[in-house]
């Protein structure tokens, strides 16, 4: 199996982890609030790297904490809209709005290797198709039973817009040594910018509940420490337009969570849109095997 291979296999996987996020993260902001949960969430991952990776953090060289500052920048931004958004609209619509970091991120990459030290990178027919195809999916996913454009929703899709960024940049840091240095730093930027605001307009009352306790510890594990430092450590392997399809499987994901924990509902026409996705998906994960998907897009 190739390398490109290898890395997309585990961006799909913790997509699956992530789309499972979106019903836990809404039950848990019905009782607490949202940069207190940010910077539990965060700060807790940053921790748990410490035991284990203590050496290659003390060596944690400028160049990383360059990028790490950055990157938990685009991170503390994507998660902050994210999280406060799901408190006005669905799980099932969050999904959809964050899904169109599908669309952004080509769009985002080529303006950045315009006009910033990035590797170029070629936009390939089938990019092009499986973007237009998962763009057109998220959208008959979930907005036609979502009700009226909301203020969350346009959190949303500001968060949208930094993950992206996010995913555009990490293409960049990628050439780093150890991603691990990175990934503790982008952790604890993202905790310590959350506190800030927390401690400014939230307070720290907490409710350490069992219910609590679990849901943070799957979200910390799982969602945050295993999923990013596999992404961290994989996604220089392909491209950004290629992660970003790989992405938009993500509120299938959450639409399946949403029915059957929440009851939210996403019709007919959010199962074509599911399939939409896939085809999407397929559409530019075998854009190096037809012909016709390979060609390069001109000017990009």
């Amino acid at each position: 199996m190739s390398s490109q291979r290898r890395a997309e296999l585990f961006l799909l996987s913790i997509t699956i982890i992530w789309g499972s996020t979106f019903v836990i993260t809404k039950s848990l902001l019905e009782a607490y609030p949202p940069y207190l949960y940010t910077a539990v969430r965060f700060l807790l991952s940053a921790l748990i790297l410490v035991p284990f990776f203590a050496k290659r953090i003390r060596a944690t060289t400028r160049s990383a904490i360059r990028h790490g500052i950055v990157l938990g920048i685009f991170l503390f931004i994507g998660f902050v809209t994210q999280t406060v958004g799901l408190k006005y609209t669905t799980a099932s619509k969050s999904a959809f709005f964050t899904g169109m970091l599908t669309v952004l991120t080509p769009i985002v990459h080529v303006i950045a290797q315009k006009y910033l030290p990035l590797q170029h990178r070629a936009i390939r027919v089938g990019n092009i198709l499986g973007v237009a195809l998962a763009g057109l999916g998220l959208y008959l996913l979930t907005s036609p039973v979502g009700g009226s454009f909301n203020v969350g929703d346009g959190l949303t899709l500001i968060c949208a817009l930094m993950f992206a960024c996010y995913i555009v940049y990490l293409d960049y840091a990628s050439s780093e040594p150890d991603m691990i240095q990175i990934t503790f730093v982008m952790f604890l930027v993202c905790g310590l910018l959350a506190s800030v605001f927390a401690l400014g307009e939230e307070g720290v009352a907490v409710d350490f509940s069992t219910k609590y306790i679990l849901a943070m510890l799957y979200l910390i594990v799982f969602a945050t420490v295993i999923t990013m430092a596999l992404q961290n450590r994989y996604q220089g392997d392909t491209t950004p337009t290629r992660t970003a399809v790989i992405f938009a499987i993500e509120p299938v994901v959450a639409g399946i969570f949403a029915y059957v924990v929440r009851g939210e509902m996403i019709g007919v026409a959010g199962m074509i849109g599911g399939g939409m996705i896939l085809l999407g998906l397929f559409a530019s994960e075998f854009s190096d095997a037809v012909p016709v998907l390979r060609r390069n897009v001109t000017g990009m």
